[in-house]
């Protein structure tokens, strides 16, 4: 073969590879897409339902969605003592013209509820959203911490 015929042939292997590795890679693609597409439009919606059940039960500018979204933010990153991100969220929500009292009152309900257990499924969000729907939710401690063991002067 000549030397222009060898050519030719590497290239056309070439061009083939590259077509055949491009059609496997999109293949594969839409399976990927698929599989975190439902899980997305169900947590999306799940914060959809969040946000319009503590609208209907909040009255005044703490119900509002932009309130509800920036205020539990902040209070989460407040828990987690992300203080310089939690700081810039208040700032939104002072902007929003929310009210910095219910940040401040879903914040101490956090704080009462303690740590969470690492073996329960309730999830730091679940405790913000209920803080958030009713500040004065009261607290189910154990008797044993909830009154202090006495003491002795010895």
């Amino acid at each position: 073969m000549s030397s222009v015929g060898m050519r030719l042939v590497a290239s056309a292997a070439g061009v083939a590879a590259l077509i055949f590795s491009t059609s496997l890679a999109t293949a594969q693609e839409p399976k990927a897409g698929n599989q975190r597409q439902p899980s997305a439009e169900a947590e999306g919606t799940k914060k959809v339902d969040e946000i319009a059940e503590a609208a209907k039960l909040l009255d005044g500018p703490a119900g509002q969605p932009e309130c509800v979204w920036i205020g539990r933010r902040a209070v989460r990153l407040l828990y987690r003592d992300d203080l310089d991100t939690a700081f810039r969220h208040m700032e939104l929500y002072d902007r929003f013209g929310c009210p910095p009292s219910h940040i401040q009152a879903a914040f101490r309900c956090i704080v009462r509820m303690g740590d969470p257990d690492p073996k329960a499924s309730e999830s730091l969000s679940a405790r913000v959203h209920a803080c958030w729907v009713n500040p004065a939710t009261e607290v189910n401690l154990p008797a044993a911490a909830a009154a202090p063991a006495a003491t002795t002067n010895r």
